[in-house]
């Protein structure tokens, strides 16, 4: 990123910050954390932490749910729009959180999946708004108009 960030053409924008100066403040944070990281690993940091208390193994239906959410979100966002893509994406990932904590047992529930749709829609639809009607950012609609 560090990279990325020295190649970008710094001329001055506004207040004279150039366009790479937020790469290059994250670039910074980011070699900032690494190294206390390294640090912490090599002098036997986080000594006070409680043993971890998560399963001795992965969930791999809830994986399962949560992957293919991503992916039918990737897939779909062209054909279905943002908004629609984002919300089935939501719906994924809530069931596959759901079966996740509840060890692979978890009936079908038709108005959990409408409330998990109708939430994913909620957050979706004023994110789209907000990039395509005020910051002027292109993203893939439903229609035309620029409200779906």
């Amino acid at each position: 990123m560090a990279v990325g960030a020295y190649s970008i053409p710094s001329d001055a924008g506004y207040s004279g910050v150039g366009p790479n100066f937020l790469p290059a403040v994250v670039s910074f944070v980011l070699l900032v954390c690494g190294l206390w990281v390294i640090w912490e690993a090599r002098t036997g940091g986080f000594r006070q932490m409680d043993q971890p208390s998560g399963s001795h193994q992965g969930d791999w239906l809830g994986f399962a749910w949560l992957s293919g959410g991503l992916l039918a979100n990737a897939a779909l966002i062209t054909t279905i729009g943002f908004i629609l893509s984002c919300s089935l994406c939501f719906v994924c990932a809530a069931r596959g959180m759901r079966i996740s904590q509840s060890n692979g047992k978890l009936p079908f529930d038709v108005i959990r999946l409408l409330k998990d749709a109708l939430i994913g829609f909620a957050i979706s639809a004023p994110v789209y708004w907000m990039f395509t009607k005020l910051l002027a950012i292109g993203l893939p609609g439903l229609t035309t108009t620029g409200w779906l």
